[in-house]
C-alpha cells in the first residue's frame, strides 16, 4: 500500500485505502473505480480504536465509495460532510456513528 500511495499520490507512507475513477461518463461522474484497502492498516488501527477489523475495513469501504460518488475530504468542509455521510449510513445499516462528537 505504500508503494500505491507513493506512486499514486506521491506521499511516501502507507495509507488506509485508495480510489481510483476507472470510467467517467461525458459529464465527469464517474461510473466505475476501483478501491484497494490495506487490511494491516485497518488492524492497527482497530485495535487503536478498539473495534474490529471488519468494522474499519467497512469503514475504508464506505470512505472509498463516497469518494466514487464525488464526495471529497481536502477541505474542512467536505471533510465535515463526508464524515457526517459516513455516520448517516453508517448509523442507518445498524452500525452507529464513527466521527459524530
Amino acid at each position: 500500500m505504500a508503494a500505491l500511495h507513493k506512486k499514486f499520490m506521491g506521499i511516501d507512507s502507507p495509507t488506509d485505502a485508495l480510489t481510483f475513477e476507472l470510467e467517467q461518463t461525458e459529464t465527469g461522474k464517474c461510473l466505475s473505480g476501483e478501491i484497494v484497502l490495506c487490511v494491516p492498516f485497518a488492524k492497527r488501527e482497530a485495535g487503536r480504536r478498539g473495534t474490529g477489523t471488519e468494522r474499519e475495513l467497512l469503514l475504508y469501504a464506505l470512505h472509498g465509495l463516497l469518494h466514487l460518488s464525488g464526495f471529497d475530504d481536502l477541505t474542512e468542509a467536505g471533510f465535515e460532510k463526508m464524515h457526517a455521510e459516513e455516520d448517516r449510513i453508517l448509523t442507518a445499516i445498524g452500525i452507529g456513528p464513527v466521527f459524530a462528537a
